[in-house]
């Protein structure tokens, strides 16, 4: 039997209230040799007292406490001390099922290519059902991302990408990584069982990231990950030509509606919307 560490990484900011939620669906992993690292990242909550009762109830669960750096820094300081061969981030307002380790782990002995193996997942708190997420593939990744935090990958393919980019300060930080870790090769197992649950608010992080955060965001990756999007979208210059030819036909397709709508209005109806029709040219 596989008995191969998984380190749990849980950031907590402002989350004190789901925390025990989220650690309880870890203590029940029927898969058993894993840690839990609780990083409180300078949450002014009751976090710390939280994260305590934890620590009491099984030694397995570990606590470290820094200053507010955002979540891509809480996850590195998490990782940076897991003795884990295996890493799992877990949001502190989520929830994984009891068999997800069992299930997940024994995928990486089958497929030693495999990078990455995450699995179904299901929405809870505001909104409930299933989250139909598109299959992945590196053309569908560079269109947006498809995979939640809370995947499994070896704690070497962290260091070799060098952490999470702390500059992903405003969101998308799951997307980044994934990216830098799957663009040159690698392969990606997603299992059949349901064994992630995402907690659905109403002010979350990704409805925050609009505006002038989203294209900071935007830029930034396109910037740094530009051969990967070269790559599935062409050249620069191509795509430009794409978006032109796009733009000419959707323009073509609505003066033809136009002069559609203007041909039934004058010939039913004796007027001209659009001013575009002349019975003349019929």
């Amino acid at each position: 039997m596989i008995t191969k560490k998984v380190s749990i990484i849980v950031p907590c900011y402002n989350q004190a209230q789901y925390l025990s939620e989220a650690l309880q669906s870890v203590l029940k992993q029927t898969y058993t040799n894993w840690e839990c690292i609780i990083v409180n990242d300078g949450s002014p909550d009751d976090t710390a007292t939280i994260a305590n009762t934890w620590i009491i109830k099984d030694s397995r669960f570990k606590y470290l406490e820094k200053e507010n750096g955002g979540l891509s820094a809480a996850r590195n300081s998490g990782i940076a001390i897991a003795d884990g061969e295996f890493i799992l981030p877990l949001d502190a307002d989520d929830r994984i099922s009891t068999k997800y380790l069992e299930l997940a782990v024994p995928e990486f002995e089958r497929d030693p290519n495999l990078k990455l193996v995450y699995c179904k997942a299901e929405k809870f708190g505001d909104e409930y059902g299933n989250w139909v997420l598109p299959n992945f593939s590196l053309y569908n990744l560079s269109q947006n991302n498809l995979i939640f935090c809370s995947a499994i990958f070896r704690k070497q393919e962290w260091e070799i990408i060098g952490g999470y980019d702390e500059k992903m300060i405003y969101g998308w930080e799951d997307w980044e990584f994934w990216i830098a870790m799957l663009k040159n090769g690698g392969g990606v197992k997603k299992l059949e069982e349901v064994g992630f649950y995402y907690r659905v608010k109403s002010n979350s992080m990704l409805d925050k990231t609009k505006g002038l955060k989203s294209d900071y965001l935007s830029n930034y990756l396109s910037v740094k990950h530009a051969d990967f999007f070269v790559e599935h979208y062409g050249s620069f210059k191509k795509m430009q030509q794409e978006l032109e030819q796009n733009r000419n036909e959707y323009e073509y397709k609505l003066k033809s509606e136009k002069f559609a709508i203007d041909v039934f209005c004058s010939v039913f109806f004796g007027f001209s919307i659009f001013g575009k029709y002349k019975k003349s040219k019929l």
